[in-house]
């Protein structure tokens, strides 16, 4: 099915170039120090290649013109002394470039002359564009081609109409044809908005500028784009980077600015030899399409690539005395998988919380091994069935599946217990450390609740209003499966009814786990929280058990009752401290 056409804003397709008004504007000045005046405006105002008008006038200043800046101009103190004084022409010139972008060759030269009169006499600055032919003959005309990026040697090489000689109207003149022809010249590497014409200023390796050319063909819509590299003897390029945007084009377009300032953006660029890209129907589609890329081919100069998949989980072993184990896929074996941690290291500090809170037993060695006593069991951090047979030890391995699994008051509260004592005691760094890791352990049960609520749906059908669209989604055991849009104002039902006829085949995920990566699945929960999101149809239950989850206050709350039993302690609903699906109603 094919998408609806995405509409960009006005932010992301820019100012056309034929759209613009430039004023094109030169002076003559005193000198060149703090001190100097101007003596002479001159400018053209052009839209699209021609002329709407052009401004000239002397100006008297208020002290006598240099000899040398006489002979150079061509202006004398007698031609100055009849004109009108800097305060009189101001307004007329403000008012003939009143919403232009100013142009000039040496811009830094003319606009500082300019913002110092505005200074000077209260007016404000209204141009925040200004083009600089110099800078832009510099990024456009290699060494070969010219000499000097002076205004006299561009107009010889443009044919420009008119020969600069040192006056303001004939320079300004002679710098339209010089802004005309250097627009011809980026014109084939895709600069079509004043906003490109601007970033062509920006200091860029020719070699990195001139690879433009690469988003020309891209669409405009959101999507998935990769730079990748050809080798001899692979049978498809390398992918070196993947990254979305909501205007492809446009995005990739900035990597060949000065805009994009990542030294290792800079080094990928250099390296790849294309782009490539596909259009999505929709954002999540795209950031999902990108995780995907990411997880196939782990791009080299993706951070995500190095983070995406490092999930660690801690689950019950399969034996007579199960014991808590960390391990890298949870979708092995009968037991819960608890998780996901970011790092081995937490994965391994909570499953030691773990054990200690309900007495598990921690040691790898057969339970004959520990005949004479376990070291464990004499600390009481282990229940030692190795050492008392009798003892109902799958009674503790209940408890601590409740806590992995739906509800983690048990868990908090043997945490709250400890960090109570070790508070008493004044081990304030164990206290701390403890705190640390209960926070921990909360937010892992509460990412398992959540990861597993949506991976137990066989299929959530939602939409959110984009603009004049609907997004519509088709979410399989967490896997986005199928997305579309429809506008809004018809009849979105056969749009529904074909997406999820043509939406991918999921085969239900073990252990209660996501059919996708957890990143995937993550962002596909995070859009479905997210305000305006509406429930079409849904094939599952999509909810949290009542006590999977406890905040750090709550968690606050729990140690305080520690210290004082009794004061702080109160009896809690079922229906407190519970988290279900977002508030949802139907299309």
């Amino acid at each position: 099915m094919s998408a609806a056409p995405f509409q960009p804003s006005f932010d992301d397709l820019g100012t056309p170039l034929p759209d613009v008004t430039f004023c094109v504007v030169d002076l003559e000045t005193t000198g060149t120090g703090d001190r100097a005046e101007i003596t002479e405006i001159g400018a053209v105002k052009v839209r699209g290649g021609h002329v709407e008008g052009e401004f000239q006038t002397l100006v008297r200043p208020s002290e006598p013109i240099p000899a040398s800046v006489q002979v150079l101009t061509g202006i004398t103190d007698a031609m100055t002394r009849p004109a009108p004084p800097l305060t009189a022409v101001l307004p007329s010139w403000s008012e003939f470039s009143r919403g232009t972008v100013l142009v000039a060759h040496n811009a830094r030269f003319d606009v500082g002359f300019l913002k110092r009169a505005y200074a000077e006499h209260d007016y404000p600055w209204e141009y925040p564009a200004v083009v600089d032919t110099l800078a832009l003959a510099r990024c456009v005309l290699p060494r070969g081609e010219v000499r000097n990026y002076k205004l006299a040697t561009l107009s010889r090489l443009f044919q420009t109409t008119t020969t600069p000689s040192h006056r303001a109207l004939a320079d300004a003149r002679a710098t339209v044809d010089v802004l005309h022809g250097l627009i011809e010249r980026v014109g084939n590497l895709g600069v079509t908005t004043v906003e490109d014409l601007l970033d062509m200023t920006h200091q860029v390796p020719h070699a990195r500028r001139r690879r433009r050319v690469w988003a020309k063909d891209l669409p405009e819509g959101p999507g998935v784009y990769w730079f990748c590299l050809d080798k001899p003897g692979l049978s498809s390029p390398e992918v070196l980077y993947v990254g979305t945007s909501v205007n492809i084009r446009r995005r990739v377009s900035q990597y060949f600015t000065a805009s994009e300032t990542r030294r290792r953006m800079d080094e990928m660029v250099r390296v790849a030899t294309g782009v490539k890209a596909r259009e999505c129907s929709t954002r999540l589609e795209a950031g999902v399409r990108e995780l995907r890329l990411i997880d196939a081919h782990q791009p080299r100069y993706n951070r995500r690539s190095r983070r995406q998949g490092s999930a660690w989980w801690v689950t019950l072993t399969d034996e007579e005395c199960p014991r808590p184990s960390v391990v890298r896929r949870a979708d092995r074996g009968s037991q819960p998988p608890w998780g996901p941690f970011t790092n081995r290291r937490a994965a391994t500090r909570a499953a030691i919380v773990l054990a200690e809170a309900f007495g598990l037993r921690q040691c790898s060695e057969p339970l004959s091994r520990h005949r004479d006593g376990c070291p464990l069991a004499e600390l009481g951090r282990c229940s030692a069935p190795c050492l008392n047979p009798a003892a109902d030890y799958s009674a503790i391995v209940e408890r601590t599946r409740m806590a992995m699994t739906c509800d983690v008051r048990d868990l908090t509260d043997q945490l709250a217990q400890r960090i109570a004592r070790l508070s008493e005691a004044e081990r304030f760094e164990e206290a701390a450390q403890y705190t640390q890791d209960a926070l921990e352990v909360l937010r892992a049960t509460r990412r398992r609740a959540r990861l597993a609520s949506l991976a137990s749906c066989r299929q959530i059908v939602a939409a959110r209003r984009d603009g004049p669209f609907w997004e519509i989604h088709v979410i399989r055991h967490g896997r986005l499966a199928g997305a579309g849009r429809c506008r809004t104002g018809t009849d979105p039902m056969p749009v529904i009814e074909a997406i999820c006829a043509t939406a991918e085949t999921v085969t239900p995920p073990p252990a209660g786990l996501p059919a996708c990566t957890i990143e995937e699945a993550e962002l596909v929960a995070s859009w479905c929280e997210e305000p305006g999101v509406r429930l079409v149809d849904i094939v599952g239950e999509w909810s949290w058990p009542a006590h999977c989850w406890m905040t750090s206050e709550e968690l606050a709350v729990r140690v305080a009752a520690s210290h004082h039993p009794g004061d702080g302690e109160s009896s809690q609903t079922d229906g407190e401290n519970c988290q279900s699906r977002p508030e949802l109603t139907t299309v």
